[in-house]
């Protein structure tokens, strides 16, 4: 299919209160809310679990309150194998046992199979380690880069989340609130864009939360094809991580990418990155899809739901695939 082009400015355009961030503005925003982190306590940097810590037993036992209908929703796009625009070094998957053809008429026969993946790519649902963001020599919490070697990262790896990511899930439908469905590539959602997104869906995000951020991403893409989302795609602004950080949000998921592209801040190109996982010690989740999961909050009136992430137990790895379930 071909290629679309981000197209002339529509009712879904870019916000005209999101505004490009000069370096200056971005490096304040970063140490404000680098210390806002720090004094809200658990710091990465003495072995803390960062954003995480607004999760407790008390917060995952409120979360299981929030299960109405016993329904079990994925948040995850199906893996994908074919080379598009947006992924140029997709998933693999080859069988490894003999054909079905060639299996023995009786007796016992397994199929087996291998799966390869660029757990970063720009396609597949993932979930980023607090290893995943360097920025100016360090990890998240001040931890030296030189943590993370060629063997794998010794520190904030995605062993830190191996038990798993459970709490109370809130999507905030971006699209839905503005009537349009998806925002262009180059769009982006601010601070004000998600408290409107709240008043119209009546829920609040709270402490220890896991914020999702629906910006059509994957609808525009099943419709309208693959693009270079490397050069253009919809995502927060910077300045909407001060929303994360007052509500202290244990972990942030969209459907895209999370970061706007082309950058709006002057000098970094992935800025809600740098301070969504550097700052605030976040785990992200990228390229989400919740497209099975709308109708059902829409026909229950419900945005809030029981949020399992579940990640592989790799390696000193600096992610993982992940398929996160809503339970409602």
């Amino acid at each position: 299919m071909a290629e679309p082009e981000p197209g002339p400015p529509g009712p879904g355009a870019p916000n005209p209160d999101g505004r490009p961030q000069s370096r200056a503005a971005f490096d304040a925003l970063y140490t404000r809310l680098r210390q806002q982190a720090d004094a809200a306590g658990s710091p990465l940097s003495t072995g803390g679990r960062g954003a995480l810590a607004g999760i407790t037993p008390a917060t995952v036992l409120a979360a299981a309150g929030e299960v109405r209908l016993g329904l079990t929703v994925s948040l995850s796009s199906p893996v994908e194998t074919d080379v598009a625009s947006d992924n140029p070094h997709p998933a693999g998957h080859r069988l490894t046992s003999r054909p079905e053809a060639e299996a023995p008429a009786t007796g016992l026969h397994f199929a087996t199979d291998r799966f390869s993946m660029n757990v970063h790519g720009d396609a597949d649902s993932h979930l980023d380690a607090l290893c995943h963001v360097v920025y100016n020599g360090t990890i998240s919490g001040g931890i030296p880069a030189s943590t993370v070697t060629a063997e794998g990262a010794t520190a904030l790896s995605i062993k830190l989340v191996r038990n798993g990511i459970v709490g109370r899930g809130v999507l905030l439908d971006i699209p839905r609130l503005r009537g349009v469905p998806w925002l262009e590539p180059g769009d982006h959602v601010t601070a004000d864009d998600l408290r409107a997104a709240e008043a119209a869906q009546g829920v609040r995000v709270g402490t220890g939360d896991i914020l999702l951020v629906r910006v059509g991403h994957r609808r525009r893409r099943e419709e309208a094809g693959p693009w270079d989302v490397s050069r253009s795609r919809a995502g927060l602004h910077p300045t909407a991580m001060e929303f994360l950080s007052e509500r202290r949000v244990a972990a942030l998921g969209s459907d895209g990418n999370n970061d706007t592209a082309p950058s709006l801040t002057e000098g970094v190109d992935f800025p809600v990155h740098v301070l969504g996982i550097h700052a605030l010690g976040l785990h992200f989740m990228d390229y989400l899809q919740f497209e099975d999961l709308v109708p059902l909050c829409e026909e229950a009136d419900r945005w809030s739901f029981l949020c399992v992430v579940a990640p592989l137990r790799l390696p000193a790895a600096t992610g993982s695939p992940v398929n996160p379930i809503a339970i409602l």
